[in-house]
């Protein structure tokens, strides 16, 4: 697919992937409306790319209609890529032995309801546009997560979360095979980004040292670079791809 002045969205688009994926798609010549909160930096993000910025809450399903609404507005959608996630970490039970079921539900209504959604209104978005000359209507790349294979402890709603993103892949991508549309979703490993720099810098150090090869972090225009590589290789489709250095995580979080 020729991304060169095509309508993109791209939710978690102020900050981290989202706007390295925003700031290539961009560059490559589509037209990024950027989603993510009213409180980020989306507007201006937006405005330095040329783009647009739809503020809502990904797991709202009325905010998101009208942030696809918006994108549909500025030329064919026919890329949609979901970066809007949060990673908070808890366990199951405290040390009192307390559950938090909230805690847990807040997590999967982000990113994995939130992922829905989106991925909903878009497709239905798509399904109404013309077909291009390969009959390809449009493609959706979501992102899960390294964790969804082999998550750590107090990473539970997390894990769940972003297994629930890489299960939803093949199936979505067999049924939205008749309108032309694809999905593929990314499973990041450690990534160069806002999140992880919170870490402790010990903490950070241990992880790195748990990741075989490159020894780094991954960086955010890696991503990016897999991103669009993914929209114009139409070949690719009802897969998750690792970008993880050839991680695999320990079942204890380094502390």
């Amino acid at each position: 697919m020729d991304v060169a002045g095509v309508s993109a969205l791209v939710t978690g688009g102020a900050s981290g992937l989202g706007l390295a994926t925003a700031r290539s798609l961009a560059t490559a010549g589509a037209v990024v409306t950027i989603v993510d909160l009213p409180s980020s930096g989306g507007a201006e993000v937006a405005s330095s790319i040329g783009g647009y910025f739809a503020p809502a809450d990904v797991a709202d399903s009325e905010q998101v209609a009208k942030a696809v609404a918006a994108a549909t507005e500025h030329g064919p959608l026919r890329v949609v890529v979901n970066c809007a996630g949060i990673a908070p970490s808890s366990t199951v039970l405290d040390e009192d032995g307390a559950i938090r079921p909230r805690y847990f539900e807040k997590v999967v209504r982000v990113n994995l309801m939130g992922t829905y959604n989106v991925t909903a209104y878009g497709a239905a978005a798509m399904r109404l546009i013309e077909t291009d000359a390969d009959q390809t209507r449009g493609v959706i790349v979501n992102t899960a997560s390294v964790a969804a294979f082999d998550g750590q402890i107090g990473h539970t709603a997390y894990a769940a979360s972003k297994g629930g993103v890489h299960a939803m892949t093949l199936p979505l991508a067999r049924e939205l095979a008749r309108y032309g549309v694809r999905v593929v979703t990314v499973a990041p490993g450690m990534m160069e980004t806002q999140m992880f720099e919170r870490l402790p810098s010990r903490t950070q150090d241990l992880l790195i040292q748990e990741i075989p090869f490159p020894a780094r972090l991954g960086r955010a225009h890696e991503f990016a670079a897999l991103v669009r590589h993914i929209v114009e290789n139409e070949y690719l489709n009802g897969e998750t791809i690792r970008l993880d250095g050839a991680i695999r995580l320990s079942p204890a979080p380094v502390r």
